[in-house]
């Protein structure tokens, strides 16, 4: 008995999905649930799980095909008659062979867009060098890697009396090109992108915060604060609470445009930014003003580590009401996000950098950071996101009026 393999039942805002790589071969076990191979949308990447222990016995669509739900893919082997049927498909096995060595040992740890590149261009992981955390292999070394493949020594002049002429019109140093299609996601953010530019009237407001009482808070209660609730105090609960507050002050920043109408939202979903070697995904901390800051750090860390091995799903992904971007984390010093829509506003935080500043007639040295606030302007006035911004400074320099709610 044998079982068709079929694309699972997509989300219904998405209409097909891309095959991005084979997870098993003809001819290898898996074990119930075990992936079989990733399908990705422009949100999220999905996971084929296989029916119960056995065999792939054949592939009937290759890596790199657009399917819809209910596609037919492969056909499978349960049981123990899967494992004899193991030994069958060798030739299949053998022409796979580069796929097959990509799809296990240090492939077990690649992101699926790293995957992809490596199985297109049929290389091993092990001989590319790796510089991401944990020494996993990123789309920039194996970029990077196909760059040395390609490069070539310059041409030697071989006219007589013109060579000095034909060396110096000769190029200097590897100039290799490398052409790799954007993945679903990068076209869907591109797409997003260009459209919120082109139909939103975006301004950027900048300030500039203290965060010496958020350190000294930080300090005081971090030990504790990770014993209790099991996770570290970070800076962002901090920015999600602050906006939170200040929304709630300014509640056209928290709204929509749908037509000719604006939709002003009673409830506070907080979309956080969060990169990838895929792209950038913004997961969403659903009802952020009933979350305690144990919560919001948690929350966030799970997003954070699921959304890198690309296991979200598109209801996590969607629905916020307002976006906070950290491009300090890449040693960003000041920037102008783009707004998420159909949400008006984002808040962009950046690099926490040692300045002078004067206190109380004192120059003293703080910790300073950067805020953008970037809006619709056909909603939102400069008065408005001035203040709005005002307001998550005044938060955040003072983090007891979050307490107490002044």
């Amino acid at each position: 008995m044998t079982i068709e393999i079929r694309v699972p039942q997509l989300p219904e805002s998405v209409a097909d999905a891309t095959l991005v790589a084979w997870r098993k071969q003809p001819g290898e076990a898996a074990s119930r649930d075990e992936n079989l191979a990733d399908l990705e949308t422009d949100k999220v990447v999905l996971e084929v799980p296989a029916p119960a222990n056995g065999t792939l016995q054949e592939i009937l669509v290759p890596a790199g095909t657009t399917v819809k739900s209910g596609d037919l893919l492969a056909i499978y082997v349960p049981g123990a008659a899967g494992a004899a049927a193991a030994a069958k498909p060798a030739s299949t096995k053998a022409e796979a062979a580069p796929a097959a060595a990509a799809a296990g040992g240090e492939a077990a740890k690649l992101s699926p867009a790293v995957r992809r590149l490596v199985e297109e261009n049929k290389l091993d992981p092990a001989q590319i060098a790796a510089s991401g955390k944990d020494g996993r292999l990123t789309k920039g070394d194996v970029v990077n890697h196909l760059g040395k493949q390609g490069q070539s020594a310059p041409a030697a002049a071989t006219a007589k009396g013109s060579s000095v002429a034909a060396t110096a019109a000769q190029p200097v140093g590897a100039r290799g090109e490398q052409r790799v299609p954007m993945t679903r996601l990068r076209q869907r953010i591109a797409e997003r992108l260009v459209r919120a530019q082109q139909e939103a009237a975006l301004l950027t407001t900048f300030n500039e915060i203290d965060l010496t009482a958020i350190n000294e808070l930080r300090a005081r209660y971090k030990d504790r604060f990770e014993k209790t609730h099991g996770v570290k105090l970070g800076f962002m609960s901090f920015f999600v609470k602050a906006a939170v507050e200040a929304l709630k002050r300014f509640p056209v920043v928290n709204a929509a445009v749908e037509g000719s109408d604006i939709i002003y939202h009673e409830f506070y979903d907080i979309g956080v930014a969060v990169s990838t070697d895929r792209g950038l995904v913004v997961p969403v901390v659903r009802d952020a003003d009933l979350r305690s800051f144990a919560d919001i750090e948690k929350q966030i860390g799970d997003y954070g580590a699921r959304a890198r091995a690309g296991q979200l799903s598109i209801e996590e992904l969607t629905g916020g009401t307002f976006t906070i971007t950290n491009g300090g984390v890449f040693g960003s010093l000041l920037s102008t996000p783009i707004i998420n829509a159909p949400q008006s506003a984002i808040l962009g935080m950046h690099k926490i950098q040692d300045r002078p500043v004067a206190v109380g007639g004192q120059v003293v040295v703080r910790p300073m950071m950067y805020l953008a606030l970037s809006y619709d302007h056909r909603i939102i006035d400069g008065r408005d996101s001035v203040q709005f911004l005002v307001a998550i400074k005044e938060c955040l320099e003072d983090p007891g009026r979050m307490l107490i709610g002044i």
